[in-house]
């Protein structure tokens, strides 16, 4: 073998364990990215409640709307979201069970010093209290959450006074 020959089999060698090595690194850091992803954490219940009123308050809730019931389950336990979706299926365009706005407990809105709290964990179970002033009533509602599968779904707003979302329907 000549020396031109030598070169051109030294670098095809090294080209085909370079190749090889990047192939087996892609492979090992998507395996380790898709490990991390699938135990990774659910979004905290707190973060769950606020995205849920950032998509509300941009008219991107799971309210009052019948093309997505994917929308419901991603914020609510099955049971409530069956409520809600049968709510605004059945009423047609008009006003069904929910007659306000239920993120709010009211048909008018006028909402200063909104604040989410911190929620208070127990095992699979969570509350998390939510805070606000409407016109110039003080609010105080505590959206309670269940872990279902590794992700925290909303079971129930109770809004104070024996009132609740859930309590609507029935």
């Amino acid at each position: 073998m000549n020396k031109k020959s030598a070169n051109k089999f030294l670098i095809s060698a090294l080209l085909i364990l370079l190749t090889t090595t990047c192939a087996f690194s892609l492979t090992t850091v998507s395996a380790i990215t898709k490990t991390i992803t699938n135990n990774a954490p659910s979004v905290a219940p707190e973060a769950l409640v606020a995205e849920l009123y950032k998509k509300h308050n941009a008219q991107k809730g799971p309210f009052f709307q019948t093309k997505s019931r994917a929308l419901l389950d991603k914020y609510f336990i099955k049971s409530l979201a069956d409520l809600i979706w049968k709510d605004a299926k059945t009423a047609n365009g008009e006003v069904g069970a929910l007659d306000g706005d239920p993120l709010y407990d009211a048909q008018d809105i006028e909402i200063k010093n909104f604040k989410i709290g911190k929620a208070v964990i127990k095992g699979k179970s969570a509350t998390v209290p939510v805070t606000f002033k409407n016109y110039d009533t003080n609010k105080k509602f505590v959206f309670s959450l269940v872990q279902e599968n590794g992700v925290w779904k909303i079971k129930d707003i109770n809004y104070g006074g024996g009132s609740s979302l859930s309590k609507i329907f029935s």
